[in-house]
This record gives structure tokens, C-alpha cells and sequence, in this order.
């Protein structure tokens, strides 16, 4: 057993980092097929205006099932009911069918409001894109319970090499349609962005025979379990149901927190622009590209870490006793913003030092574009903080509270929305994000801190050796600026590769040197 989850393990996490990078690396290949600045700017914007809408239905569409029904199978396997746990499966996927269906039905009917608020230019064109995702939130959810009958069951591989199959299959569809599309059919990079988009349902697909196949290949052994099974007891399967649905949604909610934040500047940015500010339609959508659809996919890479790190904290302090064990919990947040910080700044400093050259490599050198990255940069680390805080809280059972800050979230940044893009448009929109993260921060850490005591002493050292870092590495990138100024993509790759090299080597030297790491790592080994 400890083979197989071993492997699971490996599996899950290189089919998620994997497939995280490959949704970012892909975009230079395909932004390169796009042409022109302008062609690039306007898909941008309209991939990432039909993927933040299709973000909300599909977690509405889940609403939190997969995990749900996860942890409930592994507790009934735990106590010899397989049965139980196979007919909740079954149940929850055919709820699971009706949901995806619905809301992929939602997204096709409303596609043209939202179409009609996004910053693209073209309602039409924009309309078009929303409405390719239907397809895919339709088999989302199903596909999705299937995953979580394999997690419960501790088989993590066909979890991990599903989600590989889904990226892999989504960027080649991607790919080879943009090339045959732009360049053997002379079709209008427009046509190639609605395909794209579309890729998303050829992804699930994929996954979906594979998980497909991988569960008929499972069949022997299910029926094995049954038979060792006790008998089926249906009682009070619909009240498992609804607690599955109650005990889900604030996490669902919670890490849908982002994206709601990107639909205020989806919704409102375009009215504050041109109504307010009388800017025209192609300069909104421009503006919004290089503050929003682009600096996203860039720090994706730090909500990740800051998500996984959360993550991997949460069933510990989960397990723990509250009452009884608060000694073992103030450890665990003490450990959990140790390695938070550690690894977060200085990957945040990586990045944001060279946002000039990153904005090269994936979309156009433009001084305008590489400044809203590196402020977003920096607004992503808030945010991963305010989202580990609000994920420690729900760990802590303070899911209520967690809700409560991210409605506190929504309202904060919706309030600075109008007065700051008023007066700043696109960096107000960046600021309006980071103040409400900021704020949440502040309150979700202070009411661990309230009740639990945990020493914020031992951050200091970590964040006055990042400051140093920080600066360091900033006067080592402006020098070697003035030395070499790439000005291309490869010369680009290479000058981030070196620097990246250079800024890391320096990172592990400093800490060591200065025993912070020793500090970071035996934090638990500590009285």
C-alpha cells in the first residue's frame, strides 16, 4: 500500500506541476502564430475573458463534489462498507451529468451579457468564445467525480495521468488547429482563437476515456471488494448527499476567490473606460490584456505554490485537535508561514525582476506591459497570502469566517474599483485587488493569531533576508541590462535562464549562510 501511494503521490503532483507549465509554455508558440501585436493583444483578450467566465460555471457546475465524494468513499472503505461508497459514486456522477449539463446550458443562453461587459472589442467575437466552453463544462463535473472515486480509493496514478492526458491533448489540439487554420487554410486568427478556446472539450475528453478505461480495468478488483463488502444501506444517503454539498461549498467558494476578483474587472473595467473615461473600445481592450489576461497566466505560477503549500498543511492541521493539542497546531502555522514565505519572495523576486523579459518571451517587449507585470507580481504574493490565511481558517473550522472575509474581499474591491480605475484605470484595478486581498490578510491572520498565539518572530528573519535579496538581485539584473539588453525571444530565454541561475545559486548561499534555512526546516523539532 505505501508503493501505491507513493506512486499515486508522484503521479498526482507531476501531472499537476506538469500540467501547469505546459499551460503557460504553450503560449508562445501559439501568441507567436497570432501575427501582429494587435492580433496578440485581442486573443489574449479574448481567451482569458471566456476562461474566467468558464471558471465560475465550472466550479458552480462541481460545486465541490469530487473531493467530497473522495473523502467520503475513503471513509466508508475504512469501515468495510465498498458498497456504500460505489452507490454513492454512482448517485453523485449522475448528479454530477445533470449539473454539467445545466450549466453548460447557462453559459451557451448567457454567453451574449457577458459577452456584452467584457473589454473585448467585438461582442460577436466575444459571444462565439463563451460559448465554445459550454461543451466542456458539460462532461467537467462527471469527469471530475470519476476522479474523485479514484481518489478515495487511494489510486491517485489515473488522477495524476489524467490530468497529463487533458493538457496534452488540449495544447496539441491548440496548436495544430492555429497552424492548419492561419497558415494552410488563411483563416482569420479569430477562427483559431474560437478553436482554441474549444480545446478545452477535446482536453476533457481525452481524460475522460482514459479514466473511462482505467476504471473498466479496475472492474475485477471493485468486485472483489464487494464481495468482502457489507451489504448496501441506503439510509440516509440523500442527508450524505446534502452534507457533501454543505461541507464543499465553502471551499468551493473560497478558491473561486481570484477568479470572482477578475470577473469585477471583466464587468466593470469596460463601463469605468468607456463610459466614464470616453477611452475607446480598442485601447480598453489593450489595457486590459497587458493588467489582466496577460499577467495572469504568469501568476498562476505563484498562487500555485502558495495553493499547494496550503494544501499540504490542511489535512495536518485538520487532524489536529483544537482544544486539546493547541500546542501542535501553533507549531504546524508557524511552519506552514515559514515555508509560505520562504519559498514564495524569493520566487516572487525571480519573477519580478525580470517581468520585462518574461513579457517578452510570452506576448510583445512592451515597457507598459512589463510594468503591470511586475506589479501583479507583486499583488500575486498578497493574494497567496490572503488565500493561505483563508484556507488555514477553513482547516481550523472557521469556514463561516473564511466566507465572511471573502464577501468582505468582493465588497472591499469592488468599492476602490470605480475611484481607482477612474483615476488610474489599469494599475487602479491592480491596486483595487491588492488592498482587499490585503485587508483579508490582515483579518484572517489575526484571528489565528487571537486564537492561537502563534510567534510571527520568526518570520522576520525570513522577510529582512528576502528585503536584501530583493535589492541585490535587482542591481545585479539592472548591470548585466546594461551589458546585454535582449531584445528577442531566444535572447530573452537565455538572458532569464542565466540570471534565474545566478539569482537561485545566491538565494541558497544567503540562507544557508545565515542558517535561515536550518531555522525554516526544524521549526518542528523545536520545544
Amino acid at each position: 500500500m505505501n508503493k501505491k501511494l507513493i506512486s499515486g503521490s508522484f503521479w498526482l503532483s507531476f501531472g499537476s506541476i506538469f500540467s501547469r507549465a505546459l499551460g503557460v509554455v504553450y503560449l508562445i508558440p501559439w501568441l507567436y502564430m497570432m501575427g501582429s501585436a494587435h492580433n496578440i493583444t485581442t486573443a489574449q483578450a479574448l481567451n482569458n475573458s471566456s476562461y474566467t467566465i468558464y471558471a465560475i460555471f465550472l466550479s458552480l457546475g462541481t460545486a465541490g463534489f469530487p473531493s467530497g465524494i473522495a473523502r467520503r468513499v475513503a471513509m466508508y472503505n475504512s469501515q468495510q462498507k465498498f458498497k456504500n461508497g460505489h452507490k454513492l459514486f454512482k448517485t453523485g456522477f449522475w448528479l454530477m451529468v445533470i449539473s454539467g449539463f445545466f450549466f453548460a446550458a447557462l453559459l451557451y443562453f448567457f454567453a451574449p451579457f457577458f459577452a456584452k461587459n467584457t473589454p473585448v472589442v467585438s461582442q460577436r467575437n466575444s459571444t462565439i468564445a463563451i460559448r465554445s466552453l459550454a461543451p466542456a463544462v458539460a462532461i467537467l463535473p462527471s469527469m471530475s467525480i470519476i476522479r474523485g472515486w479514484f481518489q478515495g480509493n487511494q489510486d491517485l496514478r489515473p488522477f495524476g495521468i489524467s490530468q497529463l492526458w487533458e493538457q496534452i491533448f488540449r495544447v496539441v489540439f491548440i496548436l495544430s488547429s492555429t497552424y492548419l487554420l492561419i497558415y494552410q487554410f488563411h483563416a482569420s486568427y479569430v477562427i483559431a482563437v474560437y478553436f482554441s478556446v474549444f480545446a478545452a472539450f477535446i482536453g476533457a475528453l481525452a481524460s475522460y476515456f482514459y479514466l473511462l478505461f482505467h476504471y473498466q480495468r479496475q472492474l475485477p478488483l471493485y468486485h472483489a471488494e464487494q464481495k468482502k463488502s457489507l451489504p448496501l444501506d441506503l439510509h440516509g444517503m440523500k442527508h450524505t448527499l446534502f452534507m457533501i454539498a454543505y461541507e464543499s461549498m465553502p471551499f468551493v467558494i473560497v478558491g473561486a476567490g481570484i477568479t470572482l476578483c477578475q470577473i469585477v474587472d471583466q464587468l466593470f473595467f469596460k463601463q469605468i473606460m468607456q463610459g466614464l473615461l470616453a477611452k475607446s473600445s480598442e485601447y480598453t481592450q489593450y489595457i486590459y490584456t497587458i493588467f489582466s489576461a496577460n499577467p495572469s497566466k504568469i501568476t498562476a505560477v505563484i498562487i500555485a505554490l502558495a495553493t499547494a503549500l496550503a494544501e499540504t498543511s490542511l489535512p495536518l492541521i485538520a487532524g489536529k485537535n483544537a482544544i486539546h493539542d493547541r500546542i501542535g497546531i501553533k507549531k504546524l502555522l508557524e511552519q506552514n508561514l515559514s515555508y509560505l514565505l520562504f519559498i514564495l519572495l524569493p520566487a516572487a523576486t525571480m519573477l519580478a525582476v525580470l517581468s520585462p523579459e518574461i513579457n517578452g518571451i510570452f506576448f510583445t517587449y512592451d515597457s507598459k506591459g512589463a510594468l503591470f507585470l511586475y506589479f501583479n507580481i507583486w499583488q500575486s504574493v498578497i493574494m497567496a497570502i490572503a488565500i493561505n490565511g483563508l484556507t488555514l481558517l477553513q482547516s481550523l473550522h472557521y469556514s463561516r469566517k473564511a466566507m465572511t472575509y471573502l464577501l468582505f474581499v468582493l465588497v472591499t474591491k469592488i468599492v476602490c474599483q470605480f475611484p481607482f480605475v477612474y483615476y488610474f484605470q489599469g494599475m487602479g484595478a491592480v491596486l483595487a485587488t491588492a488592498i482587499a486581498f490585503g485587508l483579508v490578510s490582515f483579518l484572517s491572520y489575526r484571528k489565528i493569531h487571537e486564537q492561537f498565539c502563534f510567534s510571527l518572530r520568526r518570520l522576520f528573519p525570513i522577510i529582512l533576508i528576502n528585503i536584501g535579496y530583493f535589492l541585490l538581485i535587482t542591481l545585479i539584473t539592472l548591470l548585466a541590462r546594461n551589458i546585454y539588453l535582449p531584445s528577442g525571444k531566444i535572447s530573452g530565454f537565455i538572458f532569464c535562464g542565466v540570471i534565474g541561475i545566478i539569482a537561485l545559486v545566491i538565494y541558497l548561499i544567503l540562507v544557508n549562510k545565515l542558517g535561515i534555512s536550518e531555522r525554516v526546516f526544524k521549526i518542528k523539532d523545536e520545544q
